[in-house]
């Protein structure tokens, strides 16, 4: 063989979910897996299972084939280990709770007919080696509260926040939670009573959770070099000019983030890569045999539990530009403001998408007006990027990430954008 690797893999997590004031029961898992790869002839073979390493190995290798694979044969070692200022096994399961119902009571109106509140922690503690005699491993919690409400007045209505990042108990432990409650009272009563969103391509102030959906659905998976590999990115090259000087676009593991990680699962020291800077498309995302290929930087594979490493985003965001709201808004004139995301969908080969808001405003005169509900926006990427304005008010969303079956923890950001797209029903 003319590599191989080893992982190994150890979580534990706990989820509680209240919902109309009844606790499910509490979900807890602990995992533990070991995964094999051993790269012979050029092709890849694998096996995950908890044996020793010479018997998950030559397991592995009987799985090669013939190929022309080659990797980067970048090496480090080290350990990291995120400290939790809170504790999440200090706190007992009945104060996790009592936290739940405490949140639940500023959800109480008379046109809330459903409420949703899940609690979760995570703790990854992960281990790897390989035979360059590189040995890497870190432990990682990750907590997180989401809430979901649902309204009925003339139209039924959902919206939901979520507050997950990388750390302890202290993450869920502050007034945070509570703001996001009382944030979404106010709101879905006033989407209630909404009006139906206008139609066609216009001026849009996207908030930071539209934000950064938009730059890692639209742009980002395109940015994945595997994406490129096989003929499915709009992106062809480096060195393009995809925007104007003032947008820069970062993916960055090292931000605290939900998307947050030391080490990627092929033992890489994480690093920010710069996707855009100065209006410049820089950097595709790699894993070992991409970046080899590509004569890039690798970094970027995950994998959730022990399945095989993908080339994946982390904390992706847009950094601060210079315009104020205001500014924006007056940039807008008469448009409509976007806010956060119900899902959508995007084809990274094409550069198309379409995204549902939350919920949004009329833009009348520069200034905010009557709310608007079950809009969308569309539109392609590489044109929408072209006219962006970039303001402040850099914030994160967290989510998971899907990709050939498998999801992975991550942070979306940007600050407050305009942008010129379709605009509908959705």
């Amino acid at each position: 063989m003319s590599f191989y690797d080893i992982r190994y893999l150890k979580t534990r997590s706990l989820t509680l979910n209240l919902e109309n004031g009844s606790i499910e029961k509490p979900k807890h898992e602990n995992f533990a897996g070991k995964s094999f790869r051993v790269l012979k002839n050029g092709s890849w073979g694998f096996f995950n299972g908890l044996v020793d390493d010479k018997t998950g190995l030559e397991l592995a290798e009987r799985n090669t084939l013939e190929g022309e694979v080659e990797i980067d044969e970048s090496s480090y070692s080290g350990h990291y280990e995120m400290k939790q200022k809170i504790n999440v096994d200090s706190i007992d399961i009945e104060e996790k709770v009592k936290l739940l119902k405490e949140i639940e009571k500023e959800l109480k109106a008379d046109y809330i007919v459903s409420v949703r509140i899940s609690y979760l922690e995570n703790i990854r503690e992960f281990h790897y080696k390989n035979s360059f005699g590189d040995e890497v491993s870190y432990v990682v919690p990750r907590t997180g509260i989401a809430i979901q409400v649902v309204g009925k007045d003339t139209t039924l209505q959902f919206l939901s926040k979520r507050l997950f990042r990388a750390g302890g108990y202290e993450v869920v432990s502050g007034n945070e939670p509570f703001e996001m409650a009382s944030d979404l009272v106010s709101k879905l009563k006033e989407l209630l009573r909404a009006l139906s969103p206008p139609s066609g391509r216009m001026p849009v102030l996207m908030d930071p959770s539209l934000g950064g959906v938009f730059i890692h659905e639209a742009f980002g998976h395109a940015v994945e070099a595997d994406h490129l590999l096989r003929g499915a990115s709009i992106l062809r090259e480096t060195g393009i000019k995809v925007g104007p000087e003032e947008l820069y676009v970062y993916d960055d593991p090292l931000i605290e983030e939900f998307g947050f990680f030391p080490f990627d699962d092929e033992g890489v020291k994480a690093r920010r890569k710069a996707v855009i800077e100065a209006g410049i498309f820089k950097e595709f995302l790699h894993s070992r045999e991409t970046a080899k290929k590509m004569k890039g930087m690798p970094g970027n594979s995950r994998s959730q539990g022990v399945a095989e490493p993908l080339i994946r985003m982390s904390n992706t965001y847009i950094e601060e530009g210079d315009y104020s709201l205001d500014e924006l808004l007056e940039s807008v004139g008469n448009g409509v403001y976007l806010v956060g995301t119900r899902g959508g969908e995007t084809n990274p080969a094409t550069g198309y998408f379409q995204f549902s808001a939350q919920y949004g405003y009329l833009i009348i005169n520069g200034e905010i007006g009557k709310m608007i509900r079950d809009v969308s926006l569309s539109g392609h990427t590489l044109e929408i990027l072209k006219k962006i304005k970039v303001g402040k008010g850099l914030r994160f969303d967290p989510g998971f990430c899907g990709k050939a079956g498998q999801l992975v923890p991550v942070a979306d950001g940007a600050p407050y954008t305009v942008v010129e797209a379709f605009v509908g029903g959705g």
